[in-house]
């Protein structure tokens, strides 16, 4: 049985231009949460085909990024970027590199595009990280790549590939794709990660480098669904007052309009858990809060990321024959739960 259904995103129709629809209740790609943050509007136009995105804004206060999963008709399916000065409006901008690195086609023979990228910034650096897999199998990747800045038009603009930061192969039994970077509350950094398997593990890296911390131990344990496929994947953390608040994808993505992706969070005092829903029920055990799932003709929401309160995610656009879409939405905290509001509101 395939046991990872994820990150080939479908291509159903050419169309690029779509709504983000008006979503009333139900939930953080970067650091800092909280304060005031922008409302996403109620209508995204422009290039939105972005799966997996990874939301992103200049330091300074400049221009908003989406870093998303790869097509392989574009730059030989590398990890694809969009700009956007107002969140509103979307351009793709181009690509983190040329083609996929010789090495993750060493790696992981028949790899096609790079998948659910996530960007960290740490003392003047953007952290790139990235996976390469192939569908259905666990034999994956995450790599690394540095930039100075995110401004293509910078004469210091370049992606510069710096390799392995973990693996795992088919005598391992989770997955390594799909990372998500934190900082723990004395400046330690952690990856989050995983699909399938035995669901969502973890492993702590180190400054400068970016890269696994010297001690290699067994990836530890954050999640797990514990019913086979055990359909859960795409890790994302984030710090606030004291918490750490785990976001997951949870069910099946890429099947267009079939999809039944849908967002779920927990959360714990401590970086490596254990977290627990709104009932208490611990994700290691099974738990996970739903905050945002299929609405009108939105279908599978997943993918996300957060940053400054705002939710990014990928959907399937029912009224685009299951096309995927960029979707942004504004997180409101509620007695220091996550809950998701409609874009350009604050309901």
């Amino acid at each position: 049985m395939l046991r990872s259904f994820r990150r080939t995103p479908i291509v159903v129709s050419p169309a690029f231009a779509a709504l983000a629809f008006l979503i009333v209740p139900s939930s953080s790609a970067a650091q800092l949460v909280g304060g005031s943050a922008a409302v996403p509007p109620s209508q995204l136009t422009g290039e939105l085909r972005a799966h997996d995105p990874a939301l992103v804004r200049e330091q300074g206060r400049g221009a908003w990024y989406v870093f998303s999963t790869g097509d392989p008709a574009v730059a030989g399916g590398t990890v694809q970027i969009r700009r956007s000065s107002d969140l509103a409006h979307w351009e793709l901008v181009g690509t983190v590199f040329d083609e996929i690195p010789a090495w993750v086609r060493e790696e992981v023979p028949g790899v096609s595009n790079i998948w659910a990228p996530d960007v960290y910034f740490h003392d003047g650096v953007y952290y790139l990280y990235y996976s390469g897999s192939t569908f259905g199998s666990n034999r994956s990747v995450i790599g690394l790549a540095t930039n100075s800045t995110l401004d293509p038009r910078d004469p210091d603009y370049v992606w510069v590939d710096q390799g392995l930061v973990w693996s795992s192969v088919p005598d391992d039994d989770y997955n390594a794709i799909d990372p998500g970077i934190v900082e723990d509350e004395n400046g330690t950094p952690w990856m989050a990660f995983g699909s399938f398997w035995s669901g969502i593990r973890m492993v702590r890296l180190q400054w400068p480098s970016g890269k696994a911390a010297p001690d290699r131990d067994q990836p530890l344990r954050l999640a797990d669904r514990h019913v086979p496929p055990n359909a859960i994947e795409a890790p994302y953390i984030i710090h606030r007052k004291g918490w750490y608040y785990l976001f997951v994808s949870m069910d099946f993505c890429c099947r267009g309009t079939d999809s039944t992706y849908k967002i779920a969070v927990g959360r714990s005092r401590s970086v490596t858990g254990p977290y627990h829903d709104m009932l208490g029920t611990p994700l290691a055990h099974g738990g996970g809060t739903v905050i945002l799932s299929e609405r009108g003709t939105m279908i599978g929401p997943g993918g996300q990321s957060v940053y400054d309160n705002i939710l990014a995610h990928h959907y399937y656009d029912a009224t685009a024959n299951g096309d995927f879409r960029l979707g942004l939405r504004r997180i409101r905290w509620i007695a220091e739960w996550p809950r998701v509001t409609g874009p350009g509101t604050t309901r």
